[in-house]
């Protein structure tokens, strides 16, 4: 019997180009408040992270609840933009092809994701993905990224050693969060980190396009017949 393998996701950046919707929400949530914003590139540095330590980074100067309106603001006007449609959060190229060689390797799939359980599934939901992941691990159920806590429970729930968990992600906390779960790690050159940085962080692969992605998986996760 082959021992078990999965493949843990990150989301935004990773499997979808969210970050027109992210930008224009964070925005809107620091106009509303009448605050001076952050750069389009300051927000795009903390996808990824969860959104009360992404608020942290992005405005370390103002009271802590303040950075909870914030968040608050965010999360309403993010909800509104994917709703009414006005930006879209497309997968990236390969995303589904890719997905459906580790599934016929007999890779088992999973997200770990910034994001909350709400925002993933909608997430999810839009793309028609949602039967395809075995373990869903966000931020407002585990702690958030770097912290191992994610891959540990993906771990936990799917009985998977960690050893036998490989990573793929978009920035330098998923790189942090992997090899401090004891997890693999795979950065992708297509999102909002840049692979200098995944590499800093502890990447043991870089996959140029999701095509590549099985294959830095097989290389990590050779599968083993006991």
């Amino acid at each position: 019997m082959a021992s078990l393998r999965l493949a843990l996701f990150d989301c935004d950046g990773t499997l979808v180009d969210s970050q027109h919707l992210i930008v224009r929400a964070a925005l809107d949530a620091w106009q509303g408040l009448a605050l001076p914003p952050p750069t389009p590139a300051a927000i795009r540095h903390v996808v990824g992270l969860s959104l009360d330590d992404a608020m942290a980074r992005l405005a370390p100067g103002i009271a802590p609840s303040l950075q909870a309106r914030l968040a608050e603001r965010y999360r309403r006007h993010y909800t509104g933009l994917l709703a009414d449609g006005a930006l879209e959060a497309p997968l990236f190229p390969g995303t589904v092809a890719a997905l459906d060689r580790l599934a016929d390797d007999g890779v088992l799939l999973g997200i770990a994701t910034g994001k909350s359980r709400r925002g993933l599934e909608e997430t999810l939901q839009a793309h028609d993905l949602g039967g395809r992941f075995v373990t869903l691990q966000t931020a407002d159920r585990a702690r958030g990224k770097p912290d191992p806590d994610m891959v540990l429970r993906a771990a936990a729930e799917t009985g998977v050693d960690p050893g036998a968990i490989a990573v793929i992600g978009d920035t330098a906390y998923d790189m942090a969060m992997a090899r401090a779960g004891g997890a693999r790690a795979i950065g992708v050159a297509w999102g909002y980190h840049a692979p200098e940085a995944l590499d800093a962080a502890g990447a043991e692969l870089i996959a140029r396009s999701f095509d590549d992605v099985p294959a830095a998986v097989a290389r990590l996760l050779p599968p083993v017949v006991s």
